[in-house]
């Protein structure tokens, strides 16, 4: 084959496997953004995932090719404290898991001929001799007394790709420690937080808006949780519930108006309409309110470390405060006039520097 044709391959020709992690939305969220960018650059995204994950992406780009990889869910507990111990017990079915990863993105390539692969956070979403990435926040992984192993298992994942995305700023970052190694890292790039959303001046019709997230039972238990407590609450109330279903579907009583799900634009619009979000504190919910200057009230997963570091973190910077969701109450949202919110001059970049495209 000629030489040359090589050298010039076409960027439209190139296709980007696209591939995050089915543990709630967040994953998938926050890749929305390089999906547009590579669009807008001339690559040809194609998606790759399982579950809820896969099926909202698919819901957003509904022209894209994707494939089914083998499911990455867990089941999670009711009680937050068996959280980690309920994890350990999964861990060889999830080793299992990243080997049939290996294996169906070998199949993928074999169809498709990929220019390069991006993982969020799926350990097993590499291959040889195609440029991989990998997204992560955590290059520092909490796990209680067991956070030096969980870190050193992570970075040894990591060294196997050929460049790590950290969503996040080098310098006061908004994940804290976390985006902060424990050691020296190479082929670490951080390319500041992802967010679909963009600032909107809005006026603010919404006095509370609870935005729901993150695996059951505890989504659920949190749902009535927050609604038992709003059931006193005489302002305006929404509550989007973050289930992904086929058809849209509200409800309203005296309290507060209630909605499966919403799409993206949907939630950017009454985020920036909203007095105060109710939201669990995942990293890239975070991203989202930082990028809206929103206000908000952090409620962690139970057990989760992660969630449990970055609100108390927020809370210590003065930006928004937090309870546990055993501990919630109406009151508990009523002394905000001591947090800033999300308030800056930087901003999140959903356009950022398409050199990192240079990869592939």
């Amino acid at each position: 084959m000629d030489q040359s044709i090589l050298l010039n391959h076409p960027i439209e020709n190139k296709k980007i496997l696209v591939a995050p992690l089915n543990w709630g939305l967040g994953h998938a969220v926050r890749c929305i953004p390089i999906i547009r960018a590579l669009k807008n650059e001339g690559f040809v995204p194609i998606l790759a995932g399982d579950g809820d994950s896969l099926s909202y992406l698919k819901q957003v780009f509904p022209n894209l090719k994707s494939y089914e990889l083998p499911s990455t869910s867990v089941n999670y507990t009711s009680k937050g404290n068996l959280l980690k111990f309920k994890l350990l017990q999964q861990a060889p079915l999830l080793f299992k898991r990243v080997l049939k990863e290996r294996k169906s993105v070998r199949e993928i390539h074999s169809i498709e001929h990929l220019s390069g692969i991006i993982s969020d956070n799926r350990f097993g979403l590499r291959l040889k001799g195609v440029p991989s990435i990998y997204i992560t926040h955590q290059l520092r992984v909490l796990s209680g007394s067991s956070s030096r192993l969980t870190t050193k298992l992570h970075q040894n994942i990591i060294s196997g790709f050929d460049e790590c995305w950290v969503p996040d700023f080098k310098k006061n970052g908004l994940a804290g420690i976390l985006s902060r190694p424990m050691e020296k890292m190479n082929k670490v790039r951080f390319i500041g937080p992802l967010s679909s959303f963009k600032k909107q001046e809005k006026e603010k019709k919404i006095d509370v808006l609870v935005v729901l997230s993150g695996p059951e039972p505890q989504r659920s238990i949190l749902e009535s949780k927050v609604k038992e407590e709003l059931s006193g609450f005489s302002g305006k109330c929404l509550i989007v519930q973050g289930l992904i279903q086929k058809k849209q579907v509200f409800s309203k009583d005296k309290h507060f108006t209630t909605v499966n799900f919403m799409l993206r634009s949907e939630l950017e619009r009454v985020i920036a309409e909203s007095h105060l979000i109710i939201s669990r504190s995942g990293y890239t919910s975070i991203m989202d309110f930082f990028t809206m200057e929103s206000q908000v009230f952090f409620v962690p997963t139970p057990g989760q470390y992660e969630q449990e570091y970055l609100a108390e973190n927020l809370k210590k910077k003065g930006v928004a405060n937090f309870s546990k969701q055993s501990e919630f109450t109406l009151d508990k949202i009523k002394y905000l006039e001591k947090f800033k919110g999300f308030k800056h001059k930087k901003t999140s970049n959903p356009d950022f520097d398409k050199s990192l495209f240079d990869v592939f």
